[in-house]
């Protein structure tokens, strides 16, 4: 059943998760010894993962995976109360990033990304019947680094529009923002109503070093910028101002991998049903809290 405000339609990856977590630097050309898993990932599912876990509207997920770990994933997307719709690839593995995450006390990481099956997501897995019920489309950015991608979101946004369906985007990548080029990126997004930058990505495209004034300049060509600032909270920016600011909960972090995407997630539950922006983000920077409490990037599974 979709709540009063519909169903939120996530678009994006799908990837398998190979954390490492180490304890002090690397050590290149010998071992360094690390505590490994294999756990479910992609920005696009976690958002829809962190969205469910609010318990407050349906959550559906479109995504591509292989066909090695098709069952898993959707298991793993279904235990989490997300209801999926994996397109399986006959041609590609399912994409995988390793996740080397370093156990000091800021628990940063750095990916190394093989985008796979999740990137080959194109126009004819899309069908406009796909908004039947659903209140509110999101788009990973990653969605916007490959050609087929681009395809299709230009169609969902083009079936979403004509329906009346609002649109968020997150940029998801500063890296890969700025070999596309920003703006490039912002012409492809243009018309939609929420944007969910990294204080990196919102710099980036702003072309601005001050995390402010970059959302505040967003803001004149997207209604709503919301840029997740990690430790230190979020920030909301409309019609060229800074209007909001809320801060994260204290936390001792074990890795922040998928930090931003449950931020994400429970900030566009809450929006659907009904809450102000401001209170939207406060709900984003407890999920974002309790992600960074935990190893991997997944809430746990429903009992």
């Amino acid at each position: 059943m979709t709540g009063p405000g519909g169903a939120l339609l996530v678009v994006g990856d799908v990837i398998t998760d190979v954390v490492a977590c180490h304890a002090g630097p690397l050590a290149p050309g010998t071992d360094t010894a690390a505590v490994i898993r294999t756990v479910p990932g992609g920005a696009g599912a976690n958002v829809a993962c962190w969205a469910a876990r609010q318990g407050r509207c349906e959550v559906r997920l479109l995504g591509r995976v292989g066909a090695d770990a098709a069952v898993w994933h959707e298991r793993e997307l279904a235990a989490r109360g997300v209801r999926p719709r994996l397109v399986v690839d006959a041609d590609a593995p399912t994409g995988t990033v390793v996740c080397l995450v370093d156990e000091g006390a800021a628990a940063e990481r750095t990916f190394l990304t093989d985008s796979g099956a999740s990137l080959r997501l194109g126009p004819e897995d899309w069908s406009d019947a796909l908004l039947d019920g659903v209140g509110r489309l999101h788009l990973s950015g990653y969605l916007l680094f490959s050609g087929s991608s681009r395809a299709l979101v230009a169609m969902a946004l083009k079936a979403a529009w004509a329906r009346g369906v609002p649109v968020s985007v997150d940029p998801a990548s500063a890296g890969f923002l700025a070999e596309l080029g920003p703006d490039r990126f912002l012409s492809l997004v243009e018309g939609v109503d929420v944007l969910l930058p990294s204080r990196d990505e919102a710099c980036l495209l702003a072309g601005c070093p001050d995390v402010a004034e970059a959302a505040a300049s967003l803001s004149r060509s997207v209604p709503l910028v919301v840029v997740k600032l990690g430790a230190e909270g979020a920030l909301l920016a409309r019609s060229g101002e800074v209007c909001a600011r809320v801060p994260a909960p204290p936390v001792t972090p074990r890795d922040t991998t998928g930090a931003g995407d449950a931020f994400t997630g429970a900030f566009l539950a809450a929006l659907l049903t009904g809450a102000d922006a401001g209170r939207a983000m406060e709900e984003g920077c407890r999920a974002g809290a309790a992600a960074v409490g935990r190893v991997g990037a997944r809430p746990p599974a429903r009992d």
